[in-house]
């Protein structure tokens, strides 16, 4: 879980409930309870984030970031689409067995964006969703409208509303991971764009003669900033083969950790300032696994005021406060009444 910012306690909140029985009692229909002196709503809201790895899903009510269930389990990676179909089929009605019959919501963020022009999966690096119907899938099994959405997305939904990026207008999640992504929110809104890629930063070229990216150009974004581009630079600079968040704890005693961390920072800088320039958010929350790295958003704040089109520099870059939680706290809002004016989704 990402650090930085406000913790928990500080912020007066409860730790979230990891499993079944953790002790939170579930609402059932015509109950009411109070969390921070606002009521909550008895309507049950799922949420699902179809990760690469592993499946995750959560049961909320009223409460927007501690749920009252949660599962994780495996993603039947290499055993086909319908393979995780199931599985997220499955996930869901263990989860809504637990609503007491009450209404309920259903949203699922993936590792890539459903096309406006005819529904299918697309640029998603599960492979195995790509060209197929996913939500048309999901609510014929499970019987009932579901919101798929960019996992991206999902986690600047949540930190806009609820986390680092709260009281912003206009805010840009970032995804610094074993990929690069991002997400906007305006005015609690996600902001899918035209062709639903808005926010997709990570294959803007930083250079367009530098290394070659999967998408098929070369110099993007994500080729300097995901993190097996760290663990390949610390190699190729005579390092052992350290995951990405190894090298940056290397960083006060080894040289070579130093420079590949100051680089890092400098590039980040160069690939956020585009983004203010065009964007000019209030706010930029950092997720992700790099995004724990320590002091990483004070590192790049520090590379951009130089870079902007502005004698001073007034968007805040946080660390998020979510956490891995964001993305599948983000999901369960996508498909209630209250999510749909979120997310401005009809």
């Amino acid at each position: 879980m990402a650090r930085g910012g406000l913790g928990r306690a500080e912020r007066g909140q409860r730790p979230l409930a990891q499993a079944a029985g953790a002790g939170a009692p579930l609402i059932g229909e015509g109950e009411r309870a109070a969390y921070d002196g606002v009521s909550m709503d008895p309507t049950f809201r799922i949420g699902v984030d179809l990760g690469g790895t592993k499946i995750e899903g959560v049961l909320l009510a009223g409460d927007p970031i501690e749920p009252l269930l949660r599962f994780r389990r495996p993603t039947p990676r290499g055993q086909g689409y319908e393979a995780i179909v199931d599985a997220v089929v499955a996930m869901v009605d263990s989860l809504r067995a637990r609503a007491c019959g009450a209404e309920r919501s259903i949203g699922v963020g993936i590792p890539g964006a459903v096309s406006s022009t005819h529904g299918r999966v697309k640029n998603a690096n599960t492979t195995e969703l790509i060209g197929r119907p996913l939500q048309l899938d999901l609510e014929k099994r499970l019987g009932q409208r579901v919101r798929v959405e960019n996992d991206a997305n999902c986690f600047a939904l949540a930190e806009a509303l609820h986390g680092a990026g709260r009281g912003g207008r206009c805010v840009f999640g970032v995804i610094l991971g074993t990929g690069v992504g991002g997400g906007i929110v305006l005015d609690g809104r996600i902001w899918p764009g035209a062709q639903g890629i808005a926010g997709e930063w990570g294959h803007n070229p930083l250079d367009p003669s530098g290394p070659p990216c999967y998408c098929g150009r070369r110099g993007c974004v994500e080729t300097y900033l995901c993190g097996p581009a760290v663990e390949k630079a610390y190699r190729e600079a005579g390092g052992d083969a350290l995951a990405a968040l190894e090298v940056w704890a290397l960083r006060e005693k080894d040289p070579r950790a130093r420079r590949i961390v100051d680089s890092y920072e400098e590039r980040l800088a160069a690939a956020l300032s585009l983004v203010v320039n065009i964007l000019d958010p209030d706010v930029i929350v950092l997720g992700g696994g790099i995004s724990r790295a320590p002091a990483l958003a004070e590192g790049a704040a520090r590379h951009m005021p130089s870079r902007l089109f502005n004698d001073e520099m007034l968007t805040a870059v946080r660390p998020n406060l979510l956490g891995d939680s964001a993305g599948v706290l983000g999901a369960a809002w996508l498909g209630c009444g209250a999510a749909n004016e979120v997310n401005g989704a009809g």
